[in-house]
């Protein structure tokens, strides 16, 4: 995009995602830099990321970054947007840098079937809903999938992935104030 990228990874090692976007980012700006005659930092913040869950989900988040140079009016398919991995995934133009996910595997065992199978996919009316809420997981950092998915990534991480009531906590639910029965209390009368 012209003021962003979306990467969709799937990394080998815990913290390659980190590792691997510092080195980018690093060269990239030492590199933008230099060809432009400039010093100083090129990024507006750190990256933003969020767990995706397989399956539905990350076709999900598949067909939201392929079609994100249509919302902006880019182009007019998604084949047209060169930085895109839609020409090998549904076309099956070689991309050195591209490794198909398990996921995009299973739509068929046959290359060409699979093929057309992802740009259905891609093509298909997208829920407004879908948009919004993938746009929300990431904004927030929240893992983007199921409710068991979720639980499961806090089981691991020993924190939430997901959002959180909002407000403060009721009285009783932190334990900080205890509510004395009338029978208890031994007052005089006034």
């Amino acid at each position: 995009m012209t003021n962003h990228v979306h990467l969709l990874l799937t990394p080998q090692r815990p913290g390659a995602v980190a590792r691997t976007l510092q080195s980018l980012g690093r060269r990239y700006v030492r590199y933008f830099n230099d060809t432009h005659h400039r010093s100083g930092t090129l990024w507006e913040g750190r990256y933003k990321a969020c767990l995706v869950e397989d399956g539905n989900y990350l076709l999900q988040c598949h067909r939201y970054i392929e079609l994100n140079p249509l919302r902006a009016a880019m182009v007019d398919d998604p084949r047209g947007y060169r930085w895109s991995s839609h020409h090998a995934l549904a076309f099956g133009d070689d991309d050195p840098v591209l490794t198909p996910h398990p996921v995009y595997e299973d739509l068929s065992t046959d290359p060409g079937t699979r093929q057309r199978n992802y740009r259905a996919m891609v093509m298909a009316t997208v829920n407004p809903q879908d948009v919004e809420s993938i746009r929300r997981h990431l904004q927030r950092q929240h893992a983007y999938g199921g409710d068991r998915f979720r639980q499961a990534i806090e089981a691991q991480l020993g924190r939430t992935a997901g959002p959180q009531k909002i407000g403060r906590p009721r009285k009783e639910n932190r334990g900080q104030s205890r509510l004395l029965e009338p029978t208890n209390l031994n007052l005089p009368d006034l």
